[in-house]
């Protein structure tokens, strides 16, 4: 592989995003919207006073992705209204919190799948509520929860109409495609105004393991067309919304424990993502880091420093978590190629990845499908 020169940068564009998807979704529900909203959508649901609002979320599902994975003809790409944006960085705790809020990471807090805690002095996966690169969990409370909370737009919108999530894992999870469209369709048969969004995560998971354009991929992206169009052909009275958190990208690791020099200058355990990467740096070592860093990886990542990230709202527009600077260490790797960052050998390792700014990553669809 190249180190990505040909590869096609992308900056958010917080206008034009998931975050202005879900404004709209609120907008519909008379819920205060919190940024703007977007005019396709909201022409769409005006128009049509639809009874059911349903989104569906296909983790890892970038627009460019979709359209190499299956035929121009086939029904999610017949239904592709318009590319738009994912917040940065492009990745499911991010993303997928926007989504469910409303807000930037940089409102919300949630900026990646590892976030250090200073108070616990770990580095913590979020979703997971472990210690980064094991299985063991930080403590009997949520972290996440407890240090980043946020009111979600199920439980928003339920104050007047009605919402439902539906999803892989917890109490009331989903095993298969076809269990979470009957899911869908029972909340969608049931009497009044509503808003259901699903999340399924099944062609993620394959792309980690079999990379992007894999004979596996590809059929997964079959399958789910197939699944979407199934479901939709027999729904009433719906709009379905599918999108995307992010793309994704084929990738290789960077393991930086064999980099003993710049290795012996972090603090402790690298965060946010691999290709979205805070770097915390022992005292007054900041100007070595930062010449050892260029030597090695700067083909491969544009590093930021802390005020640079910040003046850049690369993370989003609006009013910061009081927690977000402490978050970003002293410096920020983003990538432009496909390498990403692994801490030593016990870290995760995968043939494809997102978090980073090119156009695979961080272009996502949005599917209108009007079922009357």
């Amino acid at each position: 592989m190249d180190n990505g020169d040909d590869m096609k940068i992308i900056f958010p564009d917080y206008e034009k995003s998931l975050i202005n998807v879900t404004n709209s979704i609120l907008k519909y529900f008379d819920v205060e919207t919190i940024h703007n909203t977007m005019a396709i959508l909201d022409e769409e649901l005006e128009k049509g006073k639809y009874q059911n609002v349903l989104m569906i979320l296909y983790d890892g599902m970038g627009y460019h992705l979709l359209r190499r994975n299956l035929d121009r003809n086939m029904f999610l790409n017949r239904h592709l209204k318009v590319s738009i944006s994912a917040p940065f960085p492009p990745t499911t705790t991010a993303s997928t919190t926007s989504v469910l809020s409303g807000l930037t990471p940089k409102e919300h807090g949630w900026l990646g799948w590892n976030l250090y805690f200073k108070e616990l002095g770990e580095t913590v996966t979020l979703f997971l509520n472990i210690k980064k690169d094991t299985d063991i969990m930080i403590s009997e409370e949520n972290v996440a929860s407890k240090y980043y909370p946020y009111t979600n737009i199920i439980e928003k919108i339920n104050q007047t109409y009605k919402a439902y999530s539906i999803m892989p894992f917890g109490n009331d999870a989903f095993h298969s495609l076809e269990e979470m469209n009957e899911k869908i369709k029972k909340y969608c048969k049931e009497d009044g105004k509503k808003f259901i969004y699903a999340y399924c995560d099944y062609l993620d998971a394959m792309m980690h393991q079999f990379g992007t354009d894999s004979k596996r991929t590809r059929m997964e992206f079959q399958k789910i067309n197939d699944s979407t169009k199934k479901l939709c052909d027999s729904l009433e009275n719906t709009l379905v919304i599918v999108v995307a958190d992010h793309g994704h990208l084929n990738c290789d690791s960077i393991t930086l424990s064999e980099y003993p020099d710049i290795f012996s200058l972090l603090d402790h355990d690298i965060s946010i993502e691999g290709r979205a990467c805070a770097f915390f740096i022992k005292e007054g070592k900041q100007k070595h880091f930062e010449t050892l860093f260029h030597q090695y990886f700067g083909e491969y990542f544009k590093l930021y420093t802390k005020e640079e990230i910040i003046e850049s709202n690369i993370f989003g527009i609006g009013k910061e978590h009081p927690r977000f600077q402490e978050t970003l260490g002293d410096y920020v790797a983003i990538a432009i190629s496909n390498k990403y960052f692994r801490y030593n050998e016990n870290s995760d390792n995968y043939l494809s990845m997102h978090a980073g700014l090119t156009e695979d990553e961080m272009v996502v669809p949005l599917i209108l499908y009007k079922a009357k």
